[in-house]
Protein backbone atom coordinates (compact mmCIF):
# COMPACT_ATOMS: atom_id res chain seq x y z
CA UNK A 1 0.00 0.00 0.00
CA UNK A 2 3.40 2.52 0.83
CA UNK A 3 3.84 1.96 -2.67
CA UNK A 4 1.02 2.82 -4.51
CA UNK A 5 0.82 5.84 -2.46
CA UNK A 6 4.37 6.49 -3.48
CA UNK A 7 3.35 6.02 -7.02
CA UNK A 8 0.08 8.54 -6.90
CA UNK A 9 2.25 10.81 -5.08
CA UNK A 10 4.59 10.34 -8.10
CA UNK A 11 2.49 11.04 -10.93
CA UNK A 12 0.53 13.56 -9.10
CA UNK A 13 3.54 15.85 -8.47
CA UNK A 14 4.94 15.34 -11.88
CA UNK A 15 1.55 15.98 -13.49
CA UNK A 16 1.91 19.48 -11.96
CA UNK A 17 5.35 20.24 -12.99
CA UNK A 18 5.00 19.02 -16.32
CA UNK A 19 1.61 21.64 -16.38
CA UNK A 20 -0.46 18.36 -16.86
CA UNK A 21 -2.41 17.54 -14.30
CA UNK A 22 -6.27 17.91 -14.84
CA UNK A 23 -7.68 20.79 -12.93
CA UNK A 24 -11.03 21.31 -11.98
CA UNK A 25 -12.32 24.24 -13.65
CA UNK A 26 -15.35 26.95 -12.86
CA UNK A 27 -18.78 25.95 -13.42
CA UNK A 28 -19.75 27.95 -16.30
CA UNK A 29 -22.01 30.50 -13.86
CA UNK A 30 -19.21 30.97 -12.00
CA UNK A 31 -17.25 32.14 -15.01
CA UNK A 32 -19.70 34.27 -16.40
CA UNK A 33 -20.52 36.04 -12.87
CA UNK A 34 -16.50 37.12 -12.02
CA UNK A 35 -16.43 38.26 -15.64
CA UNK A 36 -18.93 40.86 -15.16
CA UNK A 37 -18.02 41.74 -11.62
CA UNK A 38 -14.82 42.10 -12.65
CA UNK A 39 -15.79 44.94 -15.18
CA UNK A 40 -15.18 48.01 -13.93
CA UNK A 41 -17.91 48.85 -16.65
CA UNK A 42 -20.65 46.39 -15.33
CA UNK A 43 -23.86 47.31 -13.68
CA UNK A 44 -26.27 45.60 -10.79
CA UNK A 45 -28.34 45.00 -13.42
CA UNK A 46 -25.88 43.00 -15.65
CA UNK A 47 -24.70 40.90 -12.61
CA UNK A 48 -28.31 40.37 -12.05
CA UNK A 49 -29.05 39.03 -15.33
CA UNK A 50 -26.12 36.78 -15.14
CA UNK A 51 -27.08 34.84 -12.03
CA UNK A 52 -30.96 34.85 -12.76
CA UNK A 53 -30.23 32.13 -15.26
CA UNK A 54 -29.14 29.74 -12.48
CA UNK A 55 -32.90 29.62 -10.70
CA UNK A 56 -31.05 27.34 -8.13
CA UNK A 57 -28.47 29.57 -7.67
CA UNK A 58 -30.82 32.31 -7.78
CA UNK A 59 -32.98 31.22 -4.77
CA UNK A 60 -29.84 30.52 -2.70
CA UNK A 61 -28.67 33.95 -2.58
CA UNK A 62 -32.11 35.60 -2.04
CA UNK A 63 -32.17 33.13 0.97
CA UNK A 64 -28.61 34.34 2.03
CA UNK A 65 -29.42 38.03 1.62
CA UNK A 66 -32.65 37.38 4.04
CA UNK A 67 -31.26 35.53 6.68
CA UNK A 68 -30.28 36.64 10.09
CA UNK A 69 -26.78 37.35 9.44
CA UNK A 70 -27.39 40.19 6.89
CA UNK A 71 -31.16 41.05 6.72
CA UNK A 72 -31.86 44.80 6.86
CA UNK A 73 -35.21 46.34 7.95
CA UNK A 74 -37.57 44.94 5.14
CA UNK A 75 -37.80 41.30 3.29
CA UNK A 76 -36.39 40.47 -0.01
CA UNK A 77 -38.02 38.65 -2.34
CA UNK A 78 -36.40 38.70 -5.94
CA UNK A 79 -32.56 38.91 -7.16
CA UNK A 80 -32.47 42.24 -8.24
CA UNK A 81 -32.92 43.64 -4.66
CA UNK A 82 -30.54 41.18 -3.43
CA UNK A 83 -28.00 41.93 -5.56
CA UNK A 84 -28.56 45.90 -4.60
CA UNK A 85 -28.37 44.92 -1.05
CA UNK A 86 -25.61 42.66 -1.11
CA UNK A 87 -23.18 44.91 -3.69
CA UNK A 88 -21.67 43.02 -6.45
CA UNK A 89 -18.29 42.39 -4.95
CA UNK A 90 -20.58 40.69 -2.07
CA UNK A 91 -22.38 38.94 -4.67
CA UNK A 92 -19.81 37.72 -6.76
CA UNK A 93 -17.97 36.06 -4.50
CA UNK A 94 -21.38 34.30 -2.78
CA UNK A 95 -22.23 33.34 -6.24
CA UNK A 96 -18.45 31.57 -6.83
CA UNK A 97 -18.58 30.20 -3.32
CA UNK A 98 -22.14 28.70 -3.94
CA UNK A 99 -22.07 27.33 -7.79
CA UNK A 100 -18.41 25.45 -6.71
CA UNK A 101 -20.31 22.82 -4.46
CA UNK A 102 -21.48 21.16 -8.47
CA UNK A 103 -17.99 20.46 -8.77
CA UNK A 104 -18.12 17.91 -4.95
CA UNK A 105 -19.43 15.31 -7.05
CA UNK A 106 -18.25 11.98 -8.68
CA UNK A 107 -19.51 8.89 -10.16
CA UNK A 108 -18.30 5.70 -7.58
CA UNK A 109 -19.86 6.33 -4.65
CA UNK A 110 -16.97 6.02 -2.74
CA UNK A 111 -15.54 9.05 -4.16
CA UNK A 112 -18.43 10.88 -4.45
CA UNK A 113 -19.02 10.45 -0.52
CA UNK A 114 -15.62 11.99 -0.15
CA UNK A 115 -16.28 14.85 -2.05
CA UNK A 116 -19.31 15.69 -0.37
CA UNK A 117 -17.65 15.43 2.79
CA UNK A 118 -14.74 17.80 1.89
CA UNK A 119 -17.45 20.12 0.80
CA UNK A 120 -19.30 19.75 4.00
CA UNK A 121 -16.30 20.61 6.00
CA UNK A 122 -15.04 23.50 4.00
CA UNK A 123 -19.13 24.66 4.49
CA UNK A 124 -18.37 24.72 8.26
CA UNK A 125 -14.76 26.39 8.02
CA UNK A 126 -16.49 28.94 5.52
CA UNK A 127 -19.45 29.68 8.06
CA UNK A 128 -17.00 30.04 10.64
CA UNK A 129 -14.57 31.98 8.90
CA UNK A 130 -17.64 34.62 8.09
CA UNK A 131 -18.48 35.02 10.98
CA UNK A 132 -14.68 35.29 12.85
CA UNK A 133 -13.63 37.99 9.99
CA UNK A 134 -17.51 39.92 10.65
CA UNK A 135 -17.17 40.55 14.84
CA UNK A 136 -12.99 40.19 14.95
CA UNK A 137 -11.53 41.68 12.41
CA UNK A 138 -11.88 44.50 9.59
CA UNK A 139 -11.48 41.70 6.83
CA UNK A 140 -14.72 41.45 4.20
CA UNK A 141 -17.07 38.53 5.60
CA UNK A 142 -17.75 37.61 2.29
CA UNK A 143 -13.87 37.40 1.34
CA UNK A 144 -13.53 35.07 4.31
CA UNK A 145 -16.63 32.64 3.37
CA UNK A 146 -14.98 32.15 -0.40
CA UNK A 147 -11.81 31.97 1.24
CA UNK A 148 -13.11 29.21 3.68
CA UNK A 149 -14.64 26.99 0.28
CA UNK A 150 -11.52 26.70 -1.48
CA UNK A 151 -9.39 26.18 1.60
CA UNK A 152 -9.90 22.56 0.51
CA UNK A 153 -10.01 22.61 -3.31
CA UNK A 154 -6.68 20.80 -4.07
CA UNK A 155 -8.01 17.66 -2.99
CA UNK A 156 -10.14 17.21 -6.00
CA UNK A 157 -7.89 16.26 -8.84
CA UNK A 158 -6.63 13.70 -6.36
CA UNK A 159 -9.75 12.17 -5.99
CA UNK A 160 -10.24 12.68 -9.64
CA UNK A 161 -7.30 10.52 -10.33
CA UNK A 162 -8.23 7.73 -8.09
CA UNK A 163 -11.73 7.34 -9.42
CA UNK A 164 -10.26 7.46 -12.89
CA UNK A 165 -7.87 5.31 -12.28
CA UNK A 166 -9.78 2.79 -10.43
CA UNK A 167 -6.96 2.61 -7.89
CA UNK A 168 -7.79 0.75 -4.83
CA UNK A 169 -6.40 2.52 -1.84
CA UNK A 170 -6.79 2.39 2.02
CA UNK A 171 -8.88 5.56 3.39
CA UNK A 172 -5.98 5.97 5.64
CA UNK A 173 -3.42 6.33 3.09
CA UNK A 174 -5.56 8.27 1.13
CA UNK A 175 -5.98 10.81 4.19
CA UNK A 176 -2.31 11.16 4.23
CA UNK A 177 -2.37 12.04 0.21
CA UNK A 178 -4.55 14.65 0.66
CA UNK A 179 -3.18 15.98 3.68
CA UNK A 180 0.01 16.05 2.00
CA UNK A 181 -0.32 17.14 -1.74
CA UNK A 182 -3.92 18.71 -1.64
CA UNK A 183 -2.50 22.55 -0.38
CA UNK A 184 0.03 22.48 -3.07
CA UNK A 185 -2.23 21.39 -5.53
CA UNK A 186 -5.19 23.70 -4.10
CA UNK A 187 -2.42 26.87 -5.15
CA UNK A 188 -1.71 25.59 -8.39
CA UNK A 189 -5.47 25.64 -9.25
CA UNK A 190 -6.59 29.21 -7.60
CA UNK A 191 -3.34 30.56 -9.79
CA UNK A 192 -5.02 28.98 -12.84
CA UNK A 193 -8.40 30.15 -11.84
CA UNK A 194 -6.34 33.81 -11.61
CA UNK A 195 -7.59 33.90 -7.95
CA UNK A 196 -6.41 37.27 -6.04
CA UNK A 197 -3.31 36.70 -4.33
CA UNK A 198 -4.45 36.39 -0.52
CA UNK A 199 -6.53 33.82 -1.73
CA UNK A 200 -4.31 31.81 -3.92
CA UNK A 201 -1.81 31.10 -0.70
CA UNK A 202 -4.84 30.06 1.16
CA UNK A 203 -4.77 26.01 0.85
CA UNK A 204 -0.91 26.33 2.14
CA UNK A 205 -1.24 28.69 4.63
CA UNK A 206 -4.24 28.10 6.14
CA UNK A 207 -2.03 25.32 7.86
CA UNK A 208 0.81 26.69 8.29
CA UNK A 209 0.71 26.86 11.90
CA UNK A 210 3.45 29.20 12.12
CA UNK A 211 3.10 31.37 10.09
CA UNK A 212 3.50 35.31 11.76
CA UNK A 213 2.16 37.89 10.04
CA UNK A 214 2.03 41.98 10.54
CA UNK A 215 -1.90 41.99 11.17
CA UNK A 216 -4.74 39.70 10.73
CA UNK A 217 -5.20 38.22 7.60
CA UNK A 218 -7.88 35.78 5.40
CA UNK A 219 -5.48 32.49 5.57
CA UNK A 220 -5.26 33.31 9.78
CA UNK A 221 -9.29 33.61 9.77
CA UNK A 222 -9.31 30.22 7.60
CA UNK A 223 -6.76 28.71 9.92
CA UNK A 224 -8.41 29.33 13.10
CA UNK A 225 -12.24 28.40 11.65
CA UNK A 226 -10.76 25.26 10.83
CA UNK A 227 -9.17 24.75 14.39
CA UNK A 228 -12.33 25.61 15.86
CA UNK A 229 -14.54 23.13 12.83
CA UNK A 230 -11.74 20.41 14.23
CA UNK A 231 -12.22 20.86 17.89
CA UNK A 232 -13.39 17.35 20.12
CA UNK A 233 -12.41 15.25 17.39
CA UNK A 234 -9.81 13.13 16.89
CA UNK A 235 -7.98 15.17 13.99
CA UNK A 236 -4.06 15.51 14.55
CA UNK A 237 -4.44 19.40 14.30
CA UNK A 238 -6.11 18.92 17.48
CA UNK A 239 -2.99 17.43 19.43
CA UNK A 240 -0.92 20.64 18.61
CA UNK A 241 -0.60 22.95 21.08
CA UNK A 242 -2.53 25.72 19.90
CA UNK A 243 -1.24 28.54 22.37
CA UNK A 244 2.07 28.49 20.17
CA UNK A 245 -0.55 29.50 17.17
CA UNK A 246 -0.15 33.57 16.76
CA UNK A 247 -2.98 33.51 14.87
CA UNK A 248 -5.37 33.39 17.68
CA UNK A 249 -3.39 36.84 18.70
CA UNK A 250 -4.00 38.59 15.70
CA UNK A 251 -7.50 37.85 15.99
CA UNK A 252 -7.77 38.92 19.44
CA UNK A 253 -8.87 35.08 20.27
CA UNK A 254 -7.43 32.71 23.05
CA UNK A 255 -6.95 29.70 21.82
CA UNK A 256 -9.85 27.80 23.93
CA UNK A 257 -11.93 29.80 21.60
CA UNK A 258 -14.14 31.29 24.64
CA UNK A 259 -14.73 35.00 22.91
CA UNK A 260 -17.22 33.07 20.57
CA UNK A 261 -19.26 31.51 23.02
CA UNK A 262 -22.08 33.27 22.23
CA UNK A 263 -21.48 33.17 18.39
CA UNK A 264 -21.82 29.72 17.77
CA UNK A 265 -25.65 29.83 16.94
CA UNK A 266 -24.60 32.46 14.23
CA UNK A 267 -21.44 30.14 12.86
CA UNK A 268 -23.92 27.31 12.53
CA UNK A 269 -26.61 29.92 10.61
CA UNK A 270 -23.92 30.59 8.96
CA UNK A 271 -23.42 27.26 7.84
CA UNK A 272 -26.16 25.94 6.86
CA UNK A 273 -26.81 28.63 4.99
CA UNK A 274 -24.03 26.94 2.49
CA UNK A 275 -25.19 23.57 2.63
Amino acid sequence: MAELANQIRQDLLEAIVSDKLVLPTLPEVALRVREVAENPNSSIQQLTNTISNDAALSARIIRVCNSPLLRGSRSINDLNSAVNRLGMVYTANLATGLAMEQMFQATTEMIDRRMRDVWKHSTEVAGISHVLAQHFTKLRADQATLAGLIHQIGVLPILTYIEENDVQIASTALDSLTEELGPKIGTHILKRWDFAAELISIPEECINFRREAPQADYADVVMVAKLQSLAGSNHSYTQLDWTQISAFARLGLDPDMSETTDLSDEMEAATRLLQ
